[in-house]
């Protein structure tokens, strides 16, 4: 059957009319390229699922190919041209399958970049597409749709067949697939150009995401057909299980939430809990990054961040206190050092002029004066060890330059003198 399939469809090509299809065909092709070379620009944006890298490597042109395609079929069909149509019943599934995979491939790319698993994913949905491609065009299909058609089993009180299954996991696949896309670029738009206001609109990309997908997956469910009053037995399971083995993971996104509705922590801002200090650089429903200025990151689950001390440095005032300690030989004339080491620590760049820095005898140490200088800072996230590496080193110049020595440690030692024993003396 395979064999006669092919034989005819060889035969078929070999007519006029073939020669017709091919033409309009690649008509419909270049007429795609055509208008994504016009809708893309010249300077598109690098990675777009639309577009991809290329005018061909996105979504757009293998849609648009396949609806000119659609179109110059239904064309060719009517009188008076009447064509039989032979190269549109191949090219029209391999274009559908084209734009799946596209569709699949650009949006994980674009929302796991660096996921190994989304990779294996992206070649099984590419070799699921083309398998059915194949099967379609030789005949084949049919007669398999039609044996897991056969093969049912009873789920409640409705029937359910295999290949519901399998249009309903291909329904799923491209439902999800459509509520990331359309949830990324909402997200995107939200938060393009927010600034005091990022974090609420981070929560409202975070529940519009999560209202889609579900909304998606219920679309799914419904596609495969199952009766979806039927999931009332498993949302009351899905929920003792939340209450029993799921509960941090629950409390992590409830508080996730909570986060982001009181902004009591925002991005940007710099905190420190768990003795790990940073700048919140996103939040999510789950957990909160934070990362440091040596570059270090920590994912903090955002219970912690409720149930925890948290310090935030950026909530009411940016300003940052921060200290050097330094000692001077005993005998140095401090209550006049002091408004001198002042004066150059106020000149330092970044070290803020109001509150003005201040220099304290805080303790006489064993080798020397300990001097404890305080100065602010306003742009904590701009680092704190580059600044006061500054301070240090304008008060290592100006001790120099008076000539004031810093002390090192020193011991004395004393001789202890024995007196000459008497039998010896007398000898």
């Amino acid at each position: 059957m395979l064999l006669e399939e092919l034989l005819r469809f060889g035969q078929a090509l070999l007519r006029p009319a073939a020669l017709l299809e091919l033409g309009v065909l690649l008509g419909c092709l270049g007429l795609a390229w055509v208008m994504v070379r016009l809708i893309r620009g010249r300077d598109p944006q690098p990675g777009s699922i639309w577009f991809g890298d290329g005018v061909v490597g996105g979504v757009l042109f293998p849609v648009l190919a396949l609806l000119l395609a659609m179109l110059a079929r239904w064309g060719l069909a009517l009188p008076p041209l009447s064509v039989p149509i032979t190269v549109f019943r191949v090219v029209l599934p391999i274009l559908t399958s084209l734009a799946v995979i596209r569709l699949v491939v650009r949006v994980l790319h674009k929302l796991f970049p660096t996921s190994s698993v989304m990779r294996i994913v992206e070649r099984s949905v590419s070799w699921i597409a083309w398998v059915a491609v194949v099967l379609w065009i030789t005949g084949i299909l049919p007669l398999v749709l039609q044996e897991l058609d056969a093969i049912r089993w009873k789920v409640g009180g409705t029937y359910v067949t295999v290949r519901e299954l399998l249009e309903g996991a291909i329904t799923a696949v491209v439902v999800l697939m459509g509520a990331l896309w359309v949830s990324s670029a909402l997200e995107a738009k939200l938060l393009q150009g927010a600034t005091d206001n990022l974090s609420i609109r981070k929560m409202a990309a975070n529940a519009l995401r999560a209202v889609l997908l579900v909304v998606g997956l219920m679309f799914a469910l419904s596609a495969a057909g199952i009766d979806l009053t039927a999931l009332g037995v498993l949302g009351g399971a899905l929920g003792v299980g939340i209450g029993l083995g799921l509960q941090k993971l629950a409390a992590n996104y409830v508080s996730g939430f909570v986060i982001l509705a009181e902004r009591s922590m925002r991005i940007g801002d710099i905190v420190k809990v768990d003795n790990f200090e940073g700048r919140i650089t996103d939040i999510s429903t789950r957990f909160t990054v934070i990362r440091a200025v040596n570059g270090r990151e920590s994912i903090v689950p955002n219970e912690m961040m409720i149930t925890q001390r948290v310090e935030n440095a950026s909530l009411a005032d940016s300003r940052v206190l921060l200290n050097t300690v330094v000692q001077v030989a005993y005998g140095t004339d401090v209550e006049a050092l002091l408004p001198q080491m002042g004066g150059v620590i106020a000149a330092v760049p970044r070290v803020l002029a109001d509150p003005a820095p201040n220099v304290l005898l805080t303790n006489f140490a064993a080798d020397g004066l300990e001097l404890t200088v305080g100065f602010w800072i306003a742009d904590p996230e701009n680092g704190q060890g580059n600044v006061r590496s500054d301070v240090n080193l304008a008060i290592l110049r100006l001790l120099n330059r008076l000539g004031i020595e810093i002390p090192f440690p020193q011991r004395v030692m004393h001789g202890l003198v024995v007196p000459a024993v008497a039998g010896a003396a007398a000898g």
